[in-house]
C-alpha cells in the first residue's frame, strides 16, 4: 500500500482491509475524462482481490473507460461525528479505501455470471431461490435496450485509513458545548 499523509490513520491490517471492502455497499469510481474526471456511485463486489462492477454495455462511463482505463475506486463509511469545545477539533470517525488499477471488461462468461452472483449474494442475500444462469447475464437487456457488462479492476495499489469513534466525545442530539467544556 502506498504511504498516507498522516501516517497514524493508516490502516495496514489487509484482513480489515479487505473485510471493509467487501462489507461496504456503494463506491464511487473515479475516471478521466479528457481533462475532467467523471465519478460514478457503483454497487459492486469484491473477491479473490479483484473489484466488480456492471452496468450497461454503451454510455458515457464505457466510452471514457475505452479511451483510457486507469481509474480510482473509493470507498467510505461515516461513522459519526466527535465534538471538541474547540470547533477546529471537531472531527468524523470514519475508514475509506482507495483502489487504484486498470478496468477491463469481463469477457469470460462464467467470470461474469460468477461477478453477477457475488453482487445479487451481497446485495439481495437469500432473495432468489437459484443462482444467477449464464443465458441470464448473456442475454439481459435494460429498458433501453443496453446488455450488461460486466467490468473488472484488478488493483495495483490500495490504501486504506480510518479515525475511530471515541465514543466519549462522539455527538449525538441535544449535546451541547457548555456541558463538555470544563471550568478550572
Amino acid at each position: 500500500m502506498n504511504t498516507i499523509r498522516n501516517e497514524k490513520l493508516t490502516v495496514s491490517d489487509q484482513t480489515q482491509v479487505e473485510t471493509f471492502i467487501t462489507k461496504a455497499r456503494i463506491g464511487h469510481l473515479g475516471v478521466t475524462d479528457g481533462d475532467f474526471p467523471y465519478v460514478v456511485p457503483l454497487n459492486y463486489a469484491y473477491y479473490n482481490d479483484q473489484l466488480y462492477f456492471h452496468g450497461a454495455n454503451e454510455g458515457k462511463k464505457v466510452r471514457i473507460i475505452k479511451e483510457n482505463n486507469h481509474a480510482c475506486f473509493s470507498i467510505c463509511d461515516e461513522y459519526g461525528t466527535m465534538v471538541d469545545p474547540v470547533p477546529a477539533k471537531t472531527d468524523t470517525a470514519y475508514m475509506s479505501v482507495m483502489i487504484f488499477g486498470e478496468i477491463e471488461e469481463v469477457t469470460d462468461l462464467d467470470e461474469a455470471t460468477q461477478a453477477m452472483q457475488m453482487m445479487v449474494d451481497k446485495y439481495v442475500p437469500g432473495y432468489y431461490e437459484r443462482a444467477v444462469r449464464k443465458s441470464h447475464v448473456q442475454n439481459y437487456r435494460s429498458s433501453l435496450g443496453a446488455s450488461t457488462a460486466v467490468y473488472r479492476i484488478d488493483p495495483q495499489t490500495i490504501t486504506a485509513k480510518a479515525n475511530p469513534l471515541d465514543e466519549a466525545i462522539a455527538f449525538f442530539p441535544g449535546r451541547r458545548v457548555h456541558k463538555d467544556e470544563t471550568t478550572e
